[in-house]
């Protein structure tokens, strides 16, 4: 179960504060626990190959983090560059403004921008809705508009915005995905139990804090916040 669960786990390594010795540590516990992959800041993307090197956790890297407001041609320049860099995956931040107000050609012309660029390179791609802030019909639509686009998954929320994720939130991207696409439920995930149960409800990827991972793959809960 161990080894299992480990491998549902993208541990975030995402406070902006972080010194470099921080990241390098928190890089580090991400392998020691065999984590998926270590979601790093663009900035720690050198970092993090380095570091995960050798071993089966992959470099995911944030894009258009943590509010999504770029451009899309912005967002594809970044993608460019991230593949180039050699990231495993890429998490990217929808525009919420435009989901809230019901663009969705242009909320699904924003994701297919990204998806031109990692499609061809082989690198999955995760869209991030904020789902605290969406109705439930918004997040329905937004998850259809990523499937048009050819996401590869959806994800519930970046961990610096409003609520992580909630049971129903993540049930409304599974009945709509309906295999079409993956799921990902972020933030607030620090315990064995919930992961568990959220793994148990369909959910094919776990984002949560690095410093929560060990204790979720020896079964317990993580002390303190964040996350």
């Amino acid at each position: 179960m161990e080894f299992a669960i480990s491998r549902y786990l993208d541990a975030a390594v995402l406070k902006p504060d972080m010194s470099r010795e921080e990241a390098r540590a928190a890089i580090e516990e991400c392998v020691a626990v065999n984590a998926r992959t270590a979601c790093v800041r663009p900035c720690d993307i050198e970092l993090a190959k380095e570091v995960c090197a050798g071993s089966d956790t992959g470099v995911c890297v944030v894009l258009a983090f943590p509010h999504g407001q770029q451009t899309s041609e912005s967002k594809a320049d970044e993608a460019n560059r991230y593949v180039s860099y050699g990231v495993t995956e890429i998490d990217m931040v929808a525009n919420i403004g435009w989901i809230r107000s019901h663009e969705w050609d242009s909320v699904t012309a924003d994701i297919e921008a990204v998806v031109k660029v990692c499609k061809p390179a082989g690198v999955p791609l995760k869209v991030i809705f904020e789902t605290s802030y969406l109705t439930e019909e918004e997040i329905a639509h937004a998850t259809e508009c990523s499937i048009q686009a050819g996401a590869d998954f959806v994800k519930t929320s970046t961990g610096f915005g409003g609520e992580g994720a909630t049971d129903r939130g993540v049930q409304i991207m599974l009945e709509t995905a309906q295999g079409r696409c993956k799921v990902k439920p972020s933030g607030g995930i620090r315990d064995f139990e919930r992961a568990k149960m959220l793994i148990d409800m369909g959910a094919h990827r776990l984002g949560v804090g690095y410093n929560s991972c060990r204790a979720i793959i020896e079964g317990g809960a993580a002390e303190g916040s964040g996350y």
